[in-house]
């Protein structure tokens, strides 16, 4: 389980300095590492209480155990929230997580997903899933895309057709939202050993031991300037309003072309 294996492989806790809980996304900060390590931040999606029939904010519902007090907290402390947490609980676990695991600058660059797509994706059948912004640029050069969502816009296809699609896709290109709804491990099995795999979006782990289960490149985020990622986090900002950060790709087999 693909959880499991990143639990297994965290590196040492730390204190945590801070947590910002926005609409948009979750960070959290946590102190130098007990081997002279810098400080961190991490970043994940924030995953909204739960809404519909038998569910209701009234009662507190989907609320933040002990929020006011997670600055207390240790960061594997906050990663237990992943297991059974609330959405948001969740996040906050993600984002600690995603602070632990340092990306190996040797084996990154400074690249956007959709940069590398669009140069390596040149006439090759592309399987996206998760509605990117850059998709209809990836249309003009590719052969064939496919977008899987499940809430699939115009053009795009249900998440129920991963079946039919992964196995024709010479690249694919997943979400990390995946990690954290739980529906990596299924896809995974769907696509060819030989097709090239990106894990993309704030949300990634630049964490090694995913290049074990079949991702070849783990596009993310690093937090440079916490106080104005902050600050933007905490006033509601959309991944494309956000300042404070830095797009990287790592590569399973040294730096990406």
């Amino acid at each position: 389980m693909v959880l499991d294996a990143l639990l297994g492989g965290l590196p040492a806790d730390r204190p945590v300095t801070g947590v910002q809980v926005g609409i948009h996304w979750t960070i959290v900060g946590l102190a130098e590492g007990p081997g002279g390590e810098p400080a961190r931040w991490g970043i994940a999606k924030t995953l909204l209480p739960v809404e519909g029939p038998g569910h209701s904010h009234e009662h507190e519902e989907g609320s933040v155990i002990e929020a006011g007090r997670l600055h207390t907290y240790s960061a594997h402390e906050l990663i237990g929230l992943i297991r059974d947490g609330s959405g948001p609980e969740r996040s906050i676990g993600w984002a600690a997580l995603n602070a632990l695991y340092a990306p190996d600058r040797s084996r990154c660059v400074e690249l956007n997903a959709r940069d590398f797509l669009l140069e390596h994706g040149r006439g090759k059948r592309i399987a996206v899933i998760g509605h990117f912004p850059f998709v209809e640029k990836l249309r003009g050069a590719a052969q064939d895309v496919w977008v899987l969502e499940l809430n699939p816009a115009p053009g795009d296809l249900p998440a129920s057709a991963a079946e039919d699609v992964l196995p024709q896709a010479d690249i694919v290109a997943v979400t990390s939202l995946t990690l954290l709804n739980d529906t990596f491990e299924p896809l995974a099995k769907l696509w060819r050993p030989d097709a090239t795999v990106l894990l993309l979006g704030p949300s990634t782990p630049f964490a090694p031991v995913l290049f074990e289960m079949g991702v070849d490149y783990l596009s993310g985020t690093e937090i440079v300037d916490p106080e104005v990622a902050s600050r933007h986090v905490g006033q509601g900002a959309c991944f494309k309003q956000m300042e404070g950060v830095q797009l990287l790709t790592m590569a399973k087999d040294g730096a990406p072309a």
